[in-house]
């Protein structure tokens, strides 16, 4: 029970840090042990998740590392020097009902493999909802641990990402590099 208003001091706080990754400049979020945010820091909708995630957690930013984004930090630099395929830290995900589906079922989406928009949404039993599944897609807030940079357009385009097809591209070179199936994009 609690006496006052206050939240306990884990939750009152999504703790920040940054990344300067291969690919781009990372924003990073923990927030009552688990990463809630991992995402482009020059994101152009950057204002409106960051917006969603205080409104899902009732916390706000601050700039300090935690544990959970060292971790990330550490996960992610083994997955951009090809030793790690899958993450283990804890996540968070803010987001509608829908959002979660769709970015359950790209946590599915294997390493050094990549899927269609239309194949993702008759995966999750809605083929008709290619462009819901694609706004979803857009809206993940946690990029390469929910692997939203796997999905491409039916005909093999790189179609839009969040961290600009530069950032897509090699993402999944990288992936491609470190497997032993060969990509045609």
């Amino acid at each position: 029970m609690r006496i006052s208003g206050q939240l306990p001091s884990d939750m009152q706080t999504i703790d920040i840090q940054y990344y300067n990754s291969p690919a781009g400049e990372l924003v990073l979020g923990s927030w009552c042990g688990k990463l809630c945010l991992c995402d482009w820091r020059q994101r152009v909708n950057r204002g409106a998740v960051d917006a969603r995630i205080i409104r899902y957690t009732g916390a706000r930013f601050v700039e300090r590392p935690s544990e959970v984004t060292s971790l990330a930090i550490a996960e992610l630099e083994g997955y951009f020097s090809g030793q790690r395929q899958s993450f283990s830290v804890p996540l968070y995900m803010c987001g509608t009902p829908f959002q979660i589906l769709v970015w359950e079922v790209l946590m599915d989406v294997q390493y050094g493999h990549s899927e269609s928009y239309l194949q993702l949404a008759r995966r999750i039993h809605h083929p008709e909802a290619v462009r819901a599944v694609a706004a979803a897609n857009a809206a993940n807030p946690l990029v390469i641990l929910v692997p939203c940079h796997r999905i491409i357009g039916k005909n093999g385009a790189l179609t839009g990402y969040s961290g600009g097809t530069e950032a897509k591209r090699l993402l999944l070179s990288l992936e491609r590099d470190h497997t032993k199936e060969r990509w045609l994009f």
